[in-house]
């Protein structure tokens, strides 16, 4: 180990606690809970950056399976407060401010030899600097994943799958339709149509801002899936403007039947699998 690393290494085997309370000094005020949560990931960080450093591992081989366990700890840190909301900023602000501390315990250390207390603050700022870096690193990752998963979550939301009457299914499309969204409808329509043995389905587009041809191209093979799996389809939500859009494209929508209205669509469902609907006088 170098001796800088040595100088580090022994400032941070004394008086850890101290250590931990300088640093929680320099991120600011916080609530009971809050500060318990972060003595501990301070706790952690330090035990594990004066193993790393005390096996001699210098921060030159950080992608290297000597700083595993560290890097692992900052993959914790970023992932936890990731999933709190925090920024990127705070997150590495607060691996920064251990610094401070540990600067103050080096010259305490060194005081009567500067060009060692030299050497070793340049060590010890180019290793948390580099702590900071991983760690904004793998939290733009983990912030990344959860938008992605929110998304995936959105979309299921936004495509659901409503029984309206006996055998007649209906799905109510808000938004753009996509590929990806494309897909996600027929599996879980043509899985339900399996389910509940429905002989008709309304494909709803009145949310759907606008129609061109990728998107009736997406249409069509939603169509084609349900006629396959043995049942039909109505589109309902064609307006105006949408009419005309398709007339304009030279959209054939030829065999497929359409109406203006989900209410006129499940009036028609009805009608086809025998139903008569009738108001009491």
């Amino acid at each position: 180990m170098k001796i800088e690393f040595e100088a580090l290494v022994a400032a941070m085997s004394t008086g850890e606690a101290d250590l931990v309370e300088e640093w929680l000094s320099e991120t600011g005020e916080a609530d009971g809970g809050t500060r318990r949560a972060m003595q501990v990931e301070a706790s952690a960080l330090l035990r594990q950056l004066k193993e790393t450093l005390s096996a001699g591992n210098s921060p030159a081989q950080f992608n290297g399976p000597g700083w595993a366990g560290m890097r692992d700890a900052l993959v914790s840190l970023s992932r936890s407060r990731a999933a709190q909301g925090q920024s990127s900023g705070d997150t590495s602000f607060f691996v920064l401010a251990m610094k401070k501390p540990l600067f103050a315990a080096l010259q305490r250390r060194l005081a009567g030899e500067p060009a060692a207390l030299s050497s070793a603050l340049w060590a010890l700022s180019m290793t948390v600097d580099r702590l900071a870096q991983h760690t904004v690193n793998v939290f733009q990752q983990a912030r990344e994943e959860i938008i992605r998963r929110q998304q995936e979550e959105l979309l299921e939301l936004s495509t659901p799958v409503v029984k309206l009457w006996e055998g007649v299914l209906a799905v109510p499309m808000i938004g753009v339709l996509d590929s990806s969204r494309t897909q996600m409808v027929m599996e879980a329509l043509l899985s339900s149509i399996v389910s509940t043995g429905s002989q008709l389905a309304i494909v709803d587009i009145t949310g759907v801002p606008t129609v061109d041809t990728l998107v009736a191209q997406h249409l069509l093979k939603t169509v084609t899936a349900i006629r396959l799996m043995g049942a039909d389809c109505i589109i309902s939500g064609i307006r105006p403007q949408i009419a005309q859009t398709i007339v304009h494209l030279g959209i054939n929508l030829q065999g497929i039947t359409t109406r203006a209205t989900l209410a006129d669509a499940l009036a028609l469902a009805l009608r086809q699998t025998g139903w008569r609907v009738s108001r009491e006088t």
